[in-house]
């Protein structure tokens, strides 16, 4: 490093000291062109070993330009000897390309630290000295001016100095995490949730999971909610949402969209007046098809029924014969259970809202919402329903309920062509996106191919940690997003190790290259009880029969002893129970209909219990 020869012009705190026997032009080096955003310095190596390699001018090092007052800082991108030619023995004249980051000053005050400014006021001249850059001015350089901090790492270039985030700023101005597969996004996401727990107490956090794997990560901290437990009503979902679920995904018939459209506000008016079916009142009492007011199957197919018997409705009665078989075909499929399983028709919102979104949260303020059990047709229309709900309790709540929901693989529910997906899932979480901060709603998404996710929802996240990427689409997704001062930064996403990212936007100070905290291997996600990658090397022969049974009846495959048990819609995580596991459901009050039961408890409707409360409430 710079070699100190007294006191310079504007350096009231002493350089760092190295070996003074080393040669100045090793170390030293001296602006030779200079524009708006780079320089080019002009240096000497050789080809010995005696010099510490940490001395070396290398890519990704920082380095500071001294000019007297201030210290430009900048980052080697790259290296090259002109005339590609070797003198072994001899010291070569090399150049340095940098990239110009800002500029760093000593403080007013005696004894205060440097301080640094992304703005850069004056230039380096020609002929300005330029070293490795000291370590007081590399943590000034990624200092939070006092914003609320969290330590999620160290720096790749200096582990002795810790890489912080300003945790508010990163969770309000939402948050991406994008990397190839196998880098370490969940580990990352999961180690980011653990910081956002202990920073923000209040805060409740909606995962939605695919893969199964972030419950085993947050053991202490989340309930679990997958297929066999969830418990979302049928009269929730919007219209929209609700013909994604009876058209299994394939493209509504519009005829009896407009059908369900007339009919479902009339089924939840029969509901509020007791089975009467009055005209429905117009003002602020009017119940339309997305009103979330509770409504039967049964009334909806006697609507359905009466309509087909009018003799001026000949011509809808196609439609409606063809919506009312997709209605009953959709509730006695048992893949559906979660929206159709309640043996009464009751307004529960309260209690499904209070279990999904953690309210009170109990000290477990996360859900890990696991979808791999749920029927790939209905997975977009049920993101959508949590999607719209997080953001309407965090605006009707005037802000006091801080939600994030968190997006594993988004670019499934946001994909880049508008005609793929489900566009009211996209349109949820846009809203979230855009206007969230607004209500203390809070967006993170995580994603292996940034270049399928829409660029609309991509901008709207502030801070953005980059991991080992190698598709250039991806990479160009990237570098648009930054800013033209670190561009070059990008340039190593291709060679990046495990756990290491690139992290930019307005939870850092400036662009930062880091390596994540390493977590203890029972806390990373995925590691589920027996999950042991070297059983097949060892004899452990595969179950066939067990994963046959699995296969033929999903998250369902119980014994029939418990499959007419009570189950809990959220249950705590514990560490040794994992889905699939005989004893992982839970009992609770709620009750489940059992497959004995549909006839008696068709539709919702059972002369004997109907009107009752359930028994044990």
């Amino acid at each position: 490093m710079f070699v100190e020869r007294g006191n310079r012009p504007g350096e009231a705190t002493s350089q760092e000291r190295r070996d003074a026997q080393q040669s100045d032009l090793r170390i030293l080096g001296h602006v030779v062109r200079c524009d708006g955003a780079r320089a080019v310095l002009s240096s000497y190596a050789g080809d010995d070993d005696t010099d510490d390699p940490a001395e070396r001018w290398t890519v990704g090092r920082m380095i500071s330009i001294n000019l007297g007052s201030t210290r430009t800082v900048g980052l080697v991108y790259g290296v090259g000897k002109p005339g590609h030619d070797w003198r072994r023995g001899e010291l070569n004249a090399i150049e340095v390309e940098v990239e110009l980051v800002g500029e760093v000053q000593d403080g007013a005050q005696p004894g205060a630290g440097p301080v640094f400014d992304r703005g850069i006021t004056r230039y380096p001249h020609v002929g300005a000295h330029a070293h490795r850059i000291r370590a007081r001015d590399l943590e000034a350089v990624y200092d939070l001016a006092g914003r609320r901090a969290v330590t999620i790492g160290h720096l790749s270039q200096d582990d002795d100095i810790s890489a912080n985030i300003a945790i508010e700023d990163t969770l309000s101005r939402h948050f991406a995490v994008v990397g190839s597969t196998g880098v370490g996004k969940s580990t990352a996401v999961s180690l980011l949730m653990r910081k956002a727990i202990a920073a923000c107490p209040d805060l409740r956090i909606l995962i939605l999971d695919p893969h199964s794997e972030f419950a085993a990560s947050l053991p202490e901290h989340s309930v679990r909610i997958d297929s066999s437990t969830l418990d979302l009503p049928f009269w929730m979902f919007h219209l929209e949402e609700l013909a994604e679920v009876l058209f299994r995904g394939r493209e509504a018939v519009a005829e009896e969209v407009d059908l369900l459209r007339d009919l479902v506000p009339v089924a939840r008016q029969m509901y509020r007046n007791g089975g009467s079916s009055a005209v429905t009142r117009r003002g602020s009492d009017t119940l339309t098809a997305d009103t979330p007011v509770p409504y039967r199957i049964a009334d909806l197919l006697k609507l359905i029924d009466e309509r087909i018997g009018l003799l001026d409705g000949k011509a809808e009665r196609p439609a409606l014969k063809s919506l009312r078989a997709r209605i009953e075909q959709a509730f006695a499929d048992p893949r559906y259970r979660f929206m159709f399983n309640s043996h009464l028709i009751e307004d529960t919102i309260h209690q499904t809202i209070g279990n999904i979104f953690r309210v009170p949260h109990g000290g477990r303020p996360v859900t890990c919402f696991e979808m791999a059990g749920l029927p790939s047709e209905v997975v977009n229309a049920v993101c959508s329903v949590l999607a719209r709900l997080a953001f309407e309790l965090a605006q009707w709540s005037e802000g006091r309920l801080k939600l994030l929901v968190m997006c594993e693989e988004a670019h499934r529910y946001m994909p880049a062509d508008s005609r793929q997906g489900f566009a009211p899932t996209r349109e949820a979480l846009a809203r979230i996106a855009k206007e969230g901060r607004k209500y203390g709603c809070f967006l993170g998404i995580v994603t292996q191919r940034p270049g399928e996710l829409d660029p609309t929802i991509l901008s709207q996240c502030s801070t953005v940690f980059a991991m080992r990427l190698s598709n250039e689409q991806d990479k160009a997704i990237i570098r648009s997003a930054i800013a033209d001062s670190s561009a070059s930064t990008l340039s190593f996403l291709s060679s990046m190790g495990q756990r290491e990212a690139i992290a930019f936007g307005e939870g850092v100070a400036t662009t930062m290259r880091l390596k994540f905290e390493k977590q203890d291997r029972s806390l990373l996600p995925g590691q589920q009880k027996g999950d042991d990658p070297t059983a097949c090397l060892n004899g452990c022969e595969v179950d066939l029969a067990s994963i046959v049974n699995r296969l033929r009846n999903g998250m369902a495959s119980h014994p029939a002893s418990q499959a007419e048990q009570s189950i809990a819609m959220a249950a705590p995580v514990d560490k040794t129970s994992q889905p699939g596991d005989p004893d992982y459901r839970r009992a609770s009050s709620l009750l489940r209909r059992s497959v004995t039961e549909e006839a008696e408890q068709r539709y919702g409707l059972k002369p004997s219990t109907f009107g009752m409360k359930p028994h044990g409430a």
